[in-house]
């Protein structure tokens, strides 16, 4: 595919400071000259959409005790409202984000953060437990907005500003985790836990308005039909997959329903990497996501989003627990919550470092060194256990090395995959991080509810059975630093070679 290289030039204006970039074949732009401050509102409004998408995903889940008593409903009809969202954000990020590269990024990103509105609304208004978990359901195709906000703001940013944005928006998976337990806490104990679903809402429309209002619209790169075989084999098989894995704990792991589902996922996933490598246009495209580079950089996406699970339910659940335990705390809601308020503050501190580190060093090198980091914080949690700020030391550790790979893993799909590719690759990866917490939320659980001690006549997780966990996770941060080294000998495709130094 033919390149022109990309020249970034600073003009010093009386008024404003302009950057000017021009237009390549693979990387579109929609503008040549964008100021300063419309680079800003861009990143801001791009920013906003995705940490609001990220709320979405945890922000009930302290609450969910309260909605159940709220509408009258059971655990298990309640654990929907999360699964609902869980696996329609497994199904539709990777087809939304072709659709992206086939439609336009900016339209595909719109619908992301319009349905987040539209589910938000209909769960806020509601007193039938049916319709808000609906309402959940719909609120998942939001997932998207990650992926498709890192490949819209690669499309129109100059490129000095491409690194620290990027970073950014991809730190947000991370930050709304960190960001929600505390917020989440704070509406449980002083309001209604509906404004938790207007949060999402209000925060949706400002993000749209101002991405219709200042956001370019790159054209779509990608011609050809939507390959609706590929779609049906992908959901069929995600949703097979995801569904026994949020839901085995209670189904119980070696019932019929769980294995029959697992085995149906392998076998439809399967299916899928036969149907798209004879594919003209396929939905995904197999031979680019078995380049090594990528391959590895999703794998250690999986171990990465793995190891995060640690911080979020291994810090808000252990200083919970009585302090009869032996190591508990006996914390409100609120307390735990703002245990991971440091790490979530972190996380969005450090990603324009870490885009400095990966201009320097190269984005394996830094994934390897935040992998490491997340290492160090889990070692802190498995020996340190006497004193609650120890809690939030290791936990802010944690999130300092989460903020510095989640910073590095587009960076590295971007510079290893086609442009015309990029908002595909990137709802890849970011279902690869997904994933690794939904399997760490698998294994951690199942672990938790094995290794138990008795208090007052009733089984909690023991201070053995989070240090398992704790080790299990560090492990996972290791792989992922192995990753990334074995990555930074791989040399980026040609045509987006600049992305390296953005």
């Amino acid at each position: 595919m033919p390149h022109t290289a990309t020249v970034y030039v600073n003009i010093r204006l009386p008024s404003i400071e302009v950057c000017t970039l021009s237009n390549t074949t693979d990387s579109p732009s929609t503008h040549t000259s964008v100021p300063v401050w419309r680079a800003n509102i861009e990143i801001f409004a791009i920013g906003l959409g995705a940490l609001m998408a990220a709320l979405a995903q945890t922000l009930i889940l302290p609450v969910l005790p309260v909605i159940s008593k709220d509408l009258g409903a059971s655990t298990t009809q309640a654990q929907w409202l999360l699964t609902s969202t869980l696996l329609v954000g497994a199904a539709a990020v990777p087809v939304i984000s072709r659709l992206a590269d086939m439609y336009g990024r900016r339209p595909m990103l719109i619908v992301a953060l319009g349905a987040l509105v539209v589910g938000s609304v209909v769960a806020a208004l509601t007193d039938n437990i049916a319709v808000m978990i609906a309402g959940r359901a719909l609120t998942g195709l939001s997932g998207a907005a990650i992926p498709l906000g890192i490949s819209l703001l690669v499309a129109v940013l100059p490129d000095a500003r491409k690194g620290s944005a990027v970073a950014l928006v991809s730190a947000m998976l991370g930050v709304g985790g960190a960001l929600g337990l505390p917020l989440a806490g704070l509406v449980a104990d002083n309001f209604d836990y509906r404004i938790l679903y207007w949060i999402g809402a209000i925060g949706a429309v400002l993000s749209i308005g101002m991405i219709l209002a200042f956001v370019g619209n790159p054209r779509g790169t990608r011609t050809g039909t939507i390959d609706l075989p590929g779609v049906a084999l992908l959901v069929g098989g995600l949703v097979s997959l995801v569904l026994p894995l949020s839901q085995g704990s209670s189904w119980g792991w070696g019932s019929s329903k769980t294995i029959g589902l697992l085995a149906l996922s392998v076998v439809l996933l399967a299916a899928l990497v036969f149907v798209e490598k004879r594919t003209s246009n396929p939905l995904v495209d197999m031979h680019a996501l078995s380049n090594p580079p990528v391959a590895i950089t999703n794998i250690a996406s999986v171990f990465v989003g793995f190891a995060l699970f640690a911080s979020f339910v291994g810090t808000a659940n252990y200083v919970q627990a009585p302090e009869i335990s032996g190591y508990g705390f006996g914390s409100s809601v609120l307390v735990a919550g703002l245990c991971l308020l440091p790490s979530g503050i972190l996380m969005l501190v450090l990603a324009p470092v870490a885009a400095q580190l990966i201009k320097k060093w190269g984005g394996g090198y830094v994934l390897a060194a935040g992998g490491l980091v997340i290492a160090a914080g889990l070692v802190v949690r498995i020996f340190a256990t006497g004193a609650l700020w120890q809690i939030v030391l290791g936990a802010t550790i944690v999130g300092a090395g989460t903020g510095i790979a989640y910073a590095c893993l587009p960076t590295l799909i971007n510079v290893h995959t086609p442009a015309a590719d990029l908002a595909a690759a990137n709802g890849i990866n970011s279902l690869a991080r997904s994933m690794g917490s939904t399997l760490a939320s698998a294994v951690g659980g199942s672990l938790l509810a094995a290794i138990t001690v008795t208090v007052g006549g009733t089984d909690i997780p023991s201070l053995g059975a989070y240090r398992v966990l704790f080790v299990i996770c560090a492990v996972a941060a290791v792989l992922a630093a192995v990753a990334g080294i074995a990555i930074s000998k791989m040399t980026a495709v040609s045509h987006n070679h600049e992305l390296q130094n953005v």
